[in-house]
């Protein structure tokens, strides 16, 4: 069996469209696609994509769906950031109430059988805990080993920070995906393919021409998600610098 993860592609149609072109070059069986599909400049549209593929695709919940499911259920959550909750109130309105129908009956995980990987892979979005944990390829060995200890699996597959890396933690091999929308590093669209292996890829698509078709949007930040997130994404250093600071709050 070969599997697409697709992780936090934040409706980011554009990038999206690229990765199923390369995905369905590779003859994948089944794609998982691991949360926070919605937040982002086209929900709708990209719902409308994703449940359209004549691919099997299995579906979980990010924190960002989580929220905008509390948006349209009339909650502000405080976990979102002021300067963001004019975006999310947006990306609630453009859904369809077929959308947040299918969108609550994604799980938190999915458990896969893959003999090829050892075993058991478990897709999350952050951590088999929850799904706002951060950590990323430099956080402490000892600090992560109880969590994924308690995953009982031979891979973990997770994203929620949007930047790729293969590491072991205990007897646990974690691979983040990266972002299919919303990079942090070179931009591009990333994501994951497991067979025998897992390979880490990166796709890349008409960034300007993305750009545009955001900005003609009328998500509230369509212009900073074009410049930030399309044409010109913060570096990984940087982002590694300001997730330091913010791992593993949760503990």
């Amino acid at each position: 069996m070969r599997i697409a993860a697709l992780y936090d592609i934040h409706s980011n149609l554009p990038a999206l469209e690229a990765v199923l072109a390369d995905v369905r070059r590779e003859g994948v069986d089944q794609i998982v696609v691991g949360g926070d599909v919605v937040p982002g400049p086209m929900p709708h549209e990209t719902m409308a994509c994703l449940l359209d593929l004549d691919i099997p695709t299995r579906f979980l919940c990010g924190n960002g769906d989580r929220e905008v499911l509390a948006q349209i259920d009339g909650h502000e959550s405080s976990a979102i950031p002021a300067s963001y909750r004019e975006s999310m109130r947006w990306v609630a309105a453009q859904l369809a109430a077929d959308d947040a129908r299918v969108l609550r009956a994604w799980p938190p995980a999915i458990r896969l059988n893959m003999p090829t990987l050892g075993g058991d892979v478990l897709f999350c979005h952050a951590t088999p805990r929850n799904d706002v944990d951060i950590f990323t390829r430099l956080t402490a060995e000892e600090r992560l080993e109880p969590i994924f200890a308690r995953a009982d699996a031979s891979v973990v597959v997770c994203g929620h920070t949007h930047m790729q890396f293969d590491r072991t933690i205990g007897s646990t091999r974690v691979i983040n995906a990266g972002s299919v929308g919303m990079p942090f590093g070179e931009p591009g669209a990333y994501w994951l393919l497991l067979g025998r292996d897992v390979e880490l890829r990166h796709t890349m698509y008409a960034l300007e021409p993305a750009a545009e078709r955001i900005r003609a949007t009328t998500y509230p930040q369509a212009g900073e998600f074009a410049e930030r997130n399309v044409l010109h994404p913060p570096s990984e250093a940087e982002m590694l610098e300001v997730f330091a600071g913010a791992e593993l709050t949760n503990t």
